[in-house]
């Protein structure tokens, strides 16, 4: 009798053992590779050194990107670009899309090609951050100050220049942050339509089909198509500040409406593959 309580015991502790070391193996491997991700763009833009003598401009950007959009082959994600001609038009423009992961980060990589003269808006204070900070100077970034409301035209109007007369557009994630919840979208801040309207060029938005993949909970990423589908272009020739609030909603709208068909059409696709 004792026998089969001690055998029960050492069942039940190896079986606590191997499933908690299972968790602990996920959570290494899942913070492990985001880390590759943030060390490999890291190191690049530390030793390839042609960024440094073309001083600042939007294109050291895209050196970066052709060599860094590779880094997801490590995740297995394969990105599709559709509508790709609307990015790829020689104008200034504010391009508006959604926010769901770091790796959204390496979307952009994969189509600045398309894009080709992109840029995005950072707070001041990360130019003293180094070498992200050099980094991002270097890539044309426009630095804004946060802190300061009382620049606000000052800092509209710097962005207006680099829009309309270098004829760049500048990347914003209107929510703000990281959101995790991919069954909808968190408000959108204004600041990216109030750059645009001021500026008066155009609002491309760009929407990430959802991140089903990643699996926060278990600490797992499972191999994935992601889909990134550029929408028409939203004028704003003519609006004034006081349009902004129906600018976003109509902006807003748009994007939920295709993230809905994005997730119509790839959920099922993950769902059939974890099945099998």
């Amino acid at each position: 009798m004792w026998d089969k309580a001690v055998l029960i015991i050492v069942i039940a502790v190896l079986a606590y053992f191997l499933k908690n070391y299972s968790k602990v193996f996920n959570w290494i491997t899942f913070n492990l590779y985001f880390s590759i991700f943030y060390i490999s763009n890291t190191l690049i833009m530390i030793i390839w050194p042609f960024p440094i003598l073309n001083g600042r401009t939007v294109k050291n950007a895209k050196l970066w990107a052709r060599i860094l959009k590779h880094a997801t082959k490590l995740y297995g994600i394969q990105w599709e670009l559709r509508n790709g001609e609307v990015l790829a038009k020689d104008r200034g423009a504010v391009i508006v899309a959604n926010h769901q992961s770091t790796l959204d980060v390496t979307g952009m990589y994969h189509i600045w090609e398309t894009a080709d003269k992109v840029t995005a808006i950072v707070k001041k204070e990360l130019f003293y951050v180094w070498p992200m900070g050099l980094a991002a100077y270097l890539g044309g970034a426009v630095f804004i100050d946060r802190k300061n409301p009382k620049n606000a035209y000052a800092q509209l109007k710097v962005t207006a220049d680099v829009m309309t007369k270098e004829k760049t557009k500048i990347w914003v994630f209107p929510e703000g942050t990281r959101n995790f919840d991919y069954t909808k979208f968190l408000p959108f801040k204004k600041g990216a339509f109030t750059m645009a309207v001021a500026a008066q060029t155009p609002i491309i938005p760009l929407v990430f089909s959802p991140y089903y993949f990643i699996d926060r909970k278990n600490y797992t990423i499972s191999k994935a198509r992601v889909i990134v589908k550029c929408l028409d272009e939203v004028p704003t020739t003519g609006l004034t500040m006081e349009d902004v609030p129906e600018l976003i909603e109509r902006v807003r709208n748009m994007m939920l409406a295709a993230y809905k068909e994005l997730s119509d059409e790839v959920l099922p696709t993950l769902k059939s593959k974890s099945a099998d």
